[in-house]
């Protein structure tokens, strides 16, 4: 019988049976809650907005504290993505939080692909998860989890309507992390352009198809608030790390010439709003969706890709076993296939090899006759050359020997011809 079988039968036979006294199983929640707090929990934001719409004021804001970061410049030549992990501890409970934000987003003149490096980071993030998921030993439990739990994008208050960028950004990221759009520097402008604007912005998004994050009212604890901040989204805020004396207490606060802005009044902005949905309500609910829905969609595709199903054609359940003999056998047989197909692409190219080292040889064959022949011609016209030079100086020795002889025999009869004028001259004295 299959294991799959078996639990089936096992889930339909389970039977609610009464405890005759005190067990102790009540206490799981509090032995969870000490475990969680014992480890501590991370949690992953991602801020995506133009440069200088006051992304790392906001963080510093809503976190309390100054974060270490170098202010961005508007002459990046393309969008980075810079990550920075803090360690934040509050009462007992240690938090391991990492900021991501989008360095250079929007400054470009062609801002068609300024989205693709947003994305490529978070299935970055997914990719590595999967890959500690599939390892034969894995710590996950110690693992880093960096996927990105929610994304803060950042709309600049121009009270008109969202940009193009925004929209094609949000509609690629909306499937693969929680969006929270907020209107940044929501004091730059009027109250009633502030709500035109939002309502602008909901119309813009919901013709357009793009999916945001719906605080959960599923929770009854938590419906009625969620409930009523859907209806205030996007959050319109305000970040700010000074503070100043207001009445008798001191509050973070912008200081204008024409008045005071309280970052945590509700009257002035939405900064509680965003605090309470972010950290103290939905943190957890954020995690959770991002595991379930966003992580498994891509784990899904990934797994699809590579062949793995949960069902074979007849609908009937698919082992992983047989899914990977099946892979495997599929993989082997492509393998031997493509071997098969080198190796006679090997062969023919050996052939056509020789064939070309042949027609190579032959014409060097024919080259070194010609050559040699060409020698030989050469040698025998030298050789001719040579014997007619010897002819003319054998002959020009004859020549010269028989004139010397001449010669001598000239010089010989003249002295003896003077010899004998000289005594008929004296026999005549």
């Amino acid at each position: 019988m299959a294991a799959t079988d078996i639990a089936r039968q096992v889930g339909e036979g389970c039977r609610t049976v009464p405890l005759a006294g005190h067990v102790g199983f009540d206490s799981l929640p509090d032995q969870l809650v000490n475990k969680s707090v014992s480890q501590g929990f991370c949690f992953n934001i991602l801020c995506v907005g133009e440069t200088g719409l006051g992304k790392s004021t906001l963080m510093d804001t809503l976190f309390n504290t100054k974060f270490e970061g170098e202010p961005a410049t508007h002459t990046q030549p393309g969008v980075q993505l810079r990550s920075n992990t803090y360690d934040l501890q509050e009462s007992n409970v240690g938090l391991k939080l990492t900021i991501v934000s989008t360095v250079g987003f929007g400054d470009q003149i062609n801002k068609e692909d300024s989205y693709k490096p947003i994305v490529e980071f978070i299935d970055a993030q997914f990719e590595a998860y999967l890959q500690e998921e599939l390892k034969i030993r894995r710590v996950l439990h110690t693992y880093h989890d960096s996927r990105i739990h929610a994304c803060l994008y950042f709309i600049a208050p121009t009270g008109h309507s969202l940009k193009s960028l925004d929209l094609v950004t949000m509609k690629k990221l909306d499937s693969k992390v929680n969006i929270i759009p907020i209107i940044a520097k929501s004091d730059a402008i009027s109250k009633s352009e502030l709500t035109k604007f939002k309502i602008k912005i909901t119309s813009e998004l919901v013709s357009n198809g793009v999916q945001i994050y719906q605080f959960p009212t599923d929770d009854e604890s938590v419906a009625e608030i969620n409930g009523t901040m859907n209806a205030h989204l996007p959050f319109a805020v305000v970040g700010s790390t000074e503070e100043l004396k207001i009445g008798n207490k001191m509050m973070k606060a912008r200081q204008y010439p024409w008045g005071t802005v309280q970052v945590e009044n509700e009257a002035h902005c939405d900064f509680v709003k965003l605090r309470e949905m972010l950290i103290r309500v939905n943190m957890e609910d954020l995690r959770e969706q991002t595991h379930t829905r966003h992580y498994e969609l891509y784990r899904r595709c990934k797994l699809e890709e590579m062949g793995f199903k949960d069902t074979d054609p007849d609908s009937k359940p698919f082992s992983l076993q047989e899914t990977y003999e099946a892979k495997r056998n599929e993989f082997l047989g492509e393998l031997q296939k493509k071997e098969e197909e080198m190796r006679q692409m090997f062969v023919q190219r050996v052939k056509e090899k020789e064939a070309e080292l042949k027609e190579a040889e032959k014409e060097l064959h024919e080259k070194f006759d010609c050559l040699k022949k060409l020698h030989q011609d050469e040698k025998k016209k030298l050789e001719d050359k040579k014997k007619s030079l010897d002819d003319e100086m054998n002959a020009f020795k004859q020549r010269k020997t028989a004139a010397e002889l001449l010669q001598s025999q000239g010089s010989q009869a003249g002295g003896s011809q003077t010899l004998k004028r000289d005594k008929e001259k004296k026999n005549f004295f």
